[in-house]
């Protein structure tokens, strides 16, 4: 089925512009010809011609079932407990036993020989059982031959008499905004269902995974939809309808689809090998913000700030370094950090590519062997908590930061590993730049505009010659209590 993330569900109703004067289209594109300009006459030809290809998606689950009414809460060995056990067990006396789930989505054919077929890893993911369900009436059980959570794609194999009907991928990377789509489904479990819209926008990032380039698109999409085919007007499968935004669970003209670029390359993965090879690189990046893009002297925010380097990864033996800015990957720009991870990801196993990495205000060139990203041991980089402690007398304040140089009683307080050398954050300002940045006490300061500091006199004096040099802001390389590095730019106040 369709997905629906009610966080990011719409807060009022919205309402579609639909028609428009023929003659006012035709006087505003009249470079266009007129059935450009209305879009197709129809769609049924294409609709006939691709509809077989299109597959309804059952599977079946067994879990466990609990029981619907609890026990009372009453005293070890009192009179009642016996009675009370006799009688819910008695009410329920299959409750513990395991339940059959089922759930529908959609997929279509790739591969009419070899029997492959596509959809998403939502629709079948802790299935027991899968069936294919055909325009024919024909139902098979289908194996899992792989699956990828990050990207929400699975592929599935079935045993067919005779060869299937499929389809073709084509280049989702020439869509535009404004072209006609088409997309085939089983919402809600009623079968084929032919829906048609435009492109809305390209490249979403919708938060649902760290590869998220989304078509987004207004064609009907709804429950069970998940799976299914966005077909260009060739006929092509341009996307992989994925997930709406819906307050209601229905359509509202607001569904996403996995562009064709980014599920081949999945696919034939899942297909060789039972799941995903992705590129590795090895470092830790954030967001190139204004305030940060300032403090690096740069004309705009672009690109991927490396906050941290694996010591055993491709990154660090190639030399780069925290507070490099990735501009370019294998000669193609790096426009926000989410780009990055995806043209890495999508980069062969064991290729050199190119990088060209902004530091200290000069482009550098680097050559970078990438390795393979170990999935199962890529965790998620969570901050935690500190305390603020009491001031101190003597402790230094810029910024809105009080400082100190860490001494054994520090490193005990804060639980700063042997490792880490800089300054000491004791307290943040109310109030602050630093505290709206979510800098903690604890924070330790690395560097200052990406010179070391050893004390607090050290910092000071950096933030005084950004002060002369008129810079609105200050760049901390800042370290956590166990050595995970990021940048932070602080407001400098007049």
């Amino acid at each position: 089925m369709a997905g629906v993330f009610p966080r990011l569900e719409l807060g009022r109703s919205i309402k579609a512009i639909v028609f428009a004067s023929v003659l006012g289209v035709a006087a505003v594109t009249g470079s266009f010809n007129n059935a450009q300009a209305r879009g197709p006459e129809s769609l049924a030809d294409l609709a006939e011609e691709l509809g077989d290809a299109v597959v309804n998606i059952s599977t079946a689950q067994r879990v466990k079932a609990k029981r619907s009414l609890q026990l009372p809460d009453v005293p070890e060995g009192s009179p009642f407990q016996e009675f009370f056990e006799e009688f819910f067990n008695g009410q329920e006396p299959e409750g513990e036993s395991p339940q059959r789930v089922q759930s529908l989505g959609s997929g279509f054919v790739i591969d009419g020989d070899e029997g492959i077929i596509v959809t998403n890893n939502h629709v079948i993911e802790g299935a027991d059982e899968i069936t294919v369900n055909f325009n024919d009436g024909t139902k098979l059980s289908a194996e899992l031959l792989g699956s990828d959570e990050k990207t929400d794609l699975a592929v599935l194999k079935v045993e067919p008499q005779s060869t299937l009907d499929s389809v073709k991928f084509g280049s989702s990377e020439v869509l535009r905004v404004g072209d006609w789509v088409m997309a085939i489904g089983n919402p809600f479990g009623l079968g084929g269902t032919v829906t048609a819209g435009i492109v809305s926008a390209r490249n979403r990032d919708i938060n649902s995974g760290p590869y998220d380039n989304f078509i987004q698109t207004d064609a009907a999409i709804n429950r069970g939809n998940s799976g299914g085919p966005l077909f260009n007007m060739d006929g092509e499968v341009v996307g992989i309808n994925t997930v709406i935004f819906s307050p209601s669970g229905g359509s509202i003209g607001i569904g996403f689809a996995i562009p064709a670029e980014t599920a081949t390359r999945v696919i034939a993965q899942l297909r060789e090998f039972g799941e995903t090879r992705r590129g590795w690189l090895g470092v830790r990046i954030q967001h190139v913000t204004d305030e940060i893009a300032e403090s690096l002297g740069m004309d705009n925010a672009q690109g991927a700030l490396i906050a941290g380097v694996s010591e055993d990864g491709p990154a660090k033996e190639a030399g780069i370094m925290p507070g490099d800015v990735v501009l370019t990957f294998d000669g193609r720009e790096v426009p926000e950090m989410r780009d990055l991870p995806r043209m890495v990801a999508t980069t062969t196993i064991g290729s050199t590519v190119p990088l060209t990495v902004l530091r200290r205000g000069e482009e550098v060139e680097i050559e970078v062997t990438l390795g393979r990203l170990d999935e199962v041991a890529e965790v998620e980089q969570v901050e935690e908590e500190q305390e603020s402690p009491k001031d101190k007398a003597d402790e230094t304040v810029v910024l809105g930061l009080s400082l100190a140089k860490i001494d054994e009683p520090l490193r005990e307080r804060f639980a700063l590993s042997d490792e880490i050398e800089g300054v000491v954050i004791t307290r943040v300002a109310e109030g602050s730049s630093a505290e709206d940045k979510r800098v903690r006490a604890g924070d330790v300061i690395v560097e200052v505009a990406q010179e070391p500091v050893a004390s607090p006199k050290d910092v000071v004096d950096m933030v005084e010659a950004l002060k002369a040099d008129k810079r609105r802001s200050a760049l901390l390389l800042l370290s956590n209590g166990a050595g995970e590095l990021r940048f932070v730019a602080v407001r400098i106040e007049e």
